[in-house]
């Protein structure tokens, strides 16, 4: 059976079971081995259709999924641009900040590129400046995953670990009251967990579009950063503080 093949049996049975083990997918699809499963579900999970579990479990991503990076820089982008404004603005000349990856924040990196200061980031999409820059940007390394254009794994939390960062400012798929931010992928969310540890002060941009929604993984809960967004929440607000246009 040809990995294609395999691939569609595993979302068959995904699509009729919220949450897998691996043990019970390896009687789905009879005289695979563990090893040649699991690098199925890698290859799913790089292009955004599974998402590993804790406990060795899977589950099809969730209708608030990760879109093609490419998808998302088309939405809503006045909404992008205003955020990004509103976030340069805080961002001072010497200052050490941590840039996520997303629309948003490549919206934001596209800003700040004439300041003199270090932008470290997991941000792939630095790649597509041509032109010199008074910012110094350090990339940090991990496992690339071209749907989101970001760099993620355990190489990059440890990497992570290096710096004390003034300012960070994420992104999430998902911002609400009680099920706090999330994103659809567990390697994200736990290196944005690390960048919350290293961070003196952390903020998530996130337009309005997000709010009340809710994707698989709960990065960290939205009392723990100053949301950016396009506009004002009463319920998110009774939680944090949320900068917004006037």
């Amino acid at each position: 059976m040809i990995p294609y093949e395999r691939q569609e049996k595993i979302l068959d049975a995904l699509s009729l079971e919220e949450i897998i083990k691996i043990e019970k997918l390896q009687g789905v699809i009879p005289g695979v081995s563990i090893s040649t499963l699991r690098r199925d579900l890698k290859e799913l999970e790089k292009a955004g259709r599974i998402e590993f579990l804790a406990g060795g479990a899977v589950k099809i991503c969730s209708s608030t999924g990760e879109l093609p990076i490419s998808a998302k820089t088309t939405l809503q982008l006045k909404e992008k641009e205003s955020i990004a404004t509103l976030a340069a603005e805080l961002i001072h000349e010497g200052d050490v900040i941590y840039l996520d990856s997303g629309s948003t924040c490549t919206a934001l990196l596209n800003r700040i590129l004439d300041k003199r200061i270090s932008i470290v980031t997991t941000n792939a999409s630095v790649f597509t400046i041509q032109h010199e820059t008074q910012a110094e940007i350090i990339l940090l390394g991990g496992r690339y995953n071209p749907i989101i254009s970001s760099l993620n794994g355990p190489l990059t939390d440890d990497n992570i670990q290096t710096f004390n960062f003034q300012k960070a400012f994420l992104g999430a798929n998902g911002v609400d009251a009680v099920r706090g931010v999330s994103t659809p992928n567990l390697v994200e969310a736990n290196k944005k967990k690390e960048i919350l540890k290293n961070s003196t002060k952390v903020y998530l941009l996130c337009d309005s579009t997000k709010f009340h929604k809710a994707s698989a993984v709960k990065a960290f809960g939205v009392d723990e950063v100053t949301l950016i967004s396009d506009r004002f929440d009463d319920r998110i607000g009774e939680l944090t503080e949320i900068i917004h246009p006037s």
